[in-house]
């Protein structure tokens, strides 16, 4: 592995040929810079999945749903849900789609296995058609510090 000042590391792999001529042709494809762009982009998501799996991980992410807003109490339900889950719920935004449907985005942080129980909270809800959590290792900015806490 050697060094080039900027933070970078450059290293070796070996790939089977067929497995490389994949590799370029999904480089192309996606219009990713090179094949280091993309290898990386591809290592940062497996990391990101193995600190999922770790469960105390703390992550920031997305929980995405898509509802029926004609569902009696349903847009009530996931509100409460978010005000129970006020540590970990940052924002959200939710936009009116047609045909009695709404897609909300709500930005979450915390440990990553208490983000999917909050996704799997509001996603098992009577009338949610679909929801997703989608966590990065990448954390938002403390907005507050906690009373009597220093400043770092």
């Amino acid at each position: 592995m050697s060094h080039n000042g900027s933070g970078v590391s450059r290293i070796s792999i070996s790939l089977p040929e067929p497995l490389l001529r994949q590799l370029d042709q999904m480089v192309d494809e996606r219009g990713f810079d090179s094949r280091s762009q993309a290898i990386g982009e591809m290592i940062n998501h497996q990391i990101t999945a193995h600190k999922e799996q770790q469960g105390s991980e703390i992550m920031a992410g997305t929980i995405t749903l898509l509802y029926d807003h004609s569902t009696p109490l349903l847009q009530k339900t996931l509100a409460e849900l978010q005000h129970s889950h006020i540590e970990e719920v940052i924002s959200s935004l939710h936009v009116h789609l047609m045909h009695s449907q709404t897609m909300e985005v709500i930005l979450v942080q915390g440990p990553a296995v208490e983000l999917q129980r909050i996704a799997d909270e509001m996603t098992t809800c009577r009338g949610v058609i679909s929801g997703r959590l989608q966590l990065t290792t990448t954390l938002i900015p403390q907005l507050h510090q906690p009373t009597g806490a220093s400043a770092a």
